[in-house]
Protein backbone atom coordinates (compact mmCIF):
# COMPACT_ATOMS: atom_id res chain seq x y z
CA UNK A 1 0.00 0.00 0.00
CA UNK A 2 1.63 3.14 -0.76
CA UNK A 3 1.05 6.46 0.76
CA UNK A 4 -1.16 8.12 -1.30
CA UNK A 5 -3.88 4.87 -0.29
CA UNK A 6 -3.79 6.05 3.68
CA UNK A 7 -6.68 8.06 4.68
CA UNK A 8 -8.18 8.84 1.17
CA UNK A 9 -11.39 11.24 1.68
CA UNK A 10 -14.45 9.68 1.10
CA UNK A 11 -18.01 10.88 0.00
CA UNK A 12 -20.53 9.27 1.46
CA UNK A 13 -24.02 9.07 -0.45
CA UNK A 14 -27.08 7.69 0.44
CA UNK A 15 -28.61 5.63 -2.27
CA UNK A 16 -28.73 7.18 -5.72
CA UNK A 17 -28.83 10.75 -4.01
CA UNK A 18 -26.26 13.36 -4.72
CA UNK A 19 -26.57 14.62 -1.19
CA UNK A 20 -23.47 13.55 0.72
CA UNK A 21 -24.13 11.97 4.03
CA UNK A 22 -21.54 13.05 5.14
CA UNK A 23 -17.14 13.06 4.28
CA UNK A 24 -14.94 10.55 6.10
CA UNK A 25 -11.53 9.32 5.91
CA UNK A 26 -10.86 5.58 5.35
CA UNK A 27 -7.61 3.83 5.72
CA UNK A 28 -8.95 0.62 3.48
CA UNK A 29 -11.12 0.65 -0.12
CA UNK A 30 -14.53 -0.29 0.70
CA UNK A 31 -16.12 -2.62 -1.52
CA UNK A 32 -19.79 -3.65 -2.78
CA UNK A 33 -21.15 -5.45 -0.15
CA UNK A 34 -18.97 -4.62 3.15
CA UNK A 35 -20.13 -2.94 6.15
CA UNK A 36 -19.46 0.64 6.72
CA UNK A 37 -20.46 2.38 10.55
CA UNK A 38 -21.32 5.99 10.56
CA UNK A 39 -22.05 7.41 13.79
CA UNK A 40 -23.23 4.38 15.41
CA UNK A 41 -25.63 3.45 11.89
CA UNK A 42 -24.58 0.48 9.93
CA UNK A 43 -24.05 1.03 6.13
CA UNK A 44 -23.93 -1.23 3.30
CA UNK A 45 -21.98 -0.02 0.50
CA UNK A 46 -23.92 -0.51 -3.11
CA UNK A 47 -20.94 1.05 -5.17
CA UNK A 48 -17.73 2.98 -5.48
CA UNK A 49 -16.36 5.17 -7.73
CA UNK A 50 -12.63 7.06 -7.91
CA UNK A 51 -12.18 10.59 -8.46
CA UNK A 52 -8.94 11.52 -10.27
CA UNK A 53 -6.38 14.44 -10.17
CA UNK A 54 -3.77 15.27 -12.54
CA UNK A 55 -0.70 16.10 -10.38
CA UNK A 56 2.87 15.91 -11.13
CA UNK A 57 2.78 14.62 -14.44
CA UNK A 58 0.02 11.62 -13.53
CA UNK A 59 -3.45 10.99 -12.35
CA UNK A 60 -3.33 10.52 -8.75
CA UNK A 61 -6.60 9.22 -6.86
CA UNK A 62 -8.06 12.24 -5.11
CA UNK A 63 -10.54 10.51 -3.60
CA UNK A 64 -13.46 7.97 -3.51
CA UNK A 65 -17.02 8.49 -3.84
CA UNK A 66 -19.75 5.37 -2.17
CA UNK A 67 -23.08 4.80 -2.20
CA UNK A 68 -24.64 3.46 0.48
CA UNK A 69 -28.11 2.32 2.00
CA UNK A 70 -29.08 1.41 5.95
CA UNK A 71 -28.24 -2.00 7.29
CA UNK A 72 -28.96 -3.73 10.23
CA UNK A 73 -25.91 -4.09 12.47
CA UNK A 74 -25.04 -8.04 11.86
CA UNK A 75 -24.13 -10.22 15.12
CA UNK A 76 -22.31 -12.30 12.75
CA UNK A 77 -19.81 -10.05 11.09
CA UNK A 78 -16.68 -8.52 12.71
CA UNK A 79 -14.38 -5.60 11.52
CA UNK A 80 -10.84 -7.41 11.60
CA UNK A 81 -7.77 -6.58 10.67
CA UNK A 82 -9.15 -3.52 7.93
CA UNK A 83 -12.06 -5.82 6.65
CA UNK A 84 -15.49 -7.11 7.84
CA UNK A 85 -15.86 -11.34 8.03
CA UNK A 86 -18.34 -13.32 8.59
CA UNK A 87 -18.99 -15.55 11.86
CA UNK A 88 -17.11 -15.26 15.54
CA UNK A 89 -13.38 -14.18 14.98
CA UNK A 90 -12.55 -15.96 18.11
CA UNK A 91 -13.40 -19.60 17.11
CA UNK A 92 -10.59 -21.46 15.63
CA UNK A 93 -12.62 -22.64 12.66
CA UNK A 94 -13.26 -19.42 11.33
CA UNK A 95 -12.37 -18.72 7.93
CA UNK A 96 -11.48 -14.80 8.81
CA UNK A 97 -13.18 -14.35 5.36
CA UNK A 98 -16.12 -11.73 3.98
CA UNK A 99 -17.60 -14.91 1.97
CA UNK A 100 -16.58 -18.12 4.27
CA UNK A 101 -17.86 -18.36 7.96
CA UNK A 102 -16.04 -21.39 8.98
CA UNK A 103 -15.05 -24.82 7.71
CA UNK A 104 -17.42 -27.03 9.89
CA UNK A 105 -20.54 -25.21 10.21
CA UNK A 106 -20.44 -23.03 6.63
CA UNK A 107 -23.74 -21.93 7.11
CA UNK A 108 -24.15 -20.61 10.68
CA UNK A 109 -24.95 -19.60 12.39
CA UNK A 110 -22.23 -19.42 15.20
CA UNK A 111 -24.54 -18.67 18.37
CA UNK A 112 -24.96 -21.88 20.09
CA UNK A 113 -22.77 -24.19 17.40
CA UNK A 114 -21.64 -27.31 19.19
CA UNK A 115 -18.41 -27.19 17.31
CA UNK A 116 -17.59 -23.57 18.57
CA UNK A 117 -14.05 -23.57 20.02
CA UNK A 118 -12.22 -20.47 21.34
CA UNK A 119 -8.55 -19.75 20.08
CA UNK A 120 -6.17 -20.57 23.33
CA UNK A 121 -4.90 -16.90 23.13
CA UNK A 122 -8.24 -15.15 23.13
CA UNK A 123 -9.12 -17.56 26.20
CA UNK A 124 -5.88 -16.37 28.35
CA UNK A 125 -6.95 -12.95 27.43
CA UNK A 126 -10.10 -13.17 29.24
Amino acid sequence: MSTEDIDLPTEVLIGNSTTPLGKIYLDWKPQPGNYLEIDGQAYTVLERRHNYQFRRGRYRLSKIVISVQTAQKDPERTYLEGRWIIGDASCIYNAKSEVLRCAVNPAGPCQGCSLREVAPEIEAEN
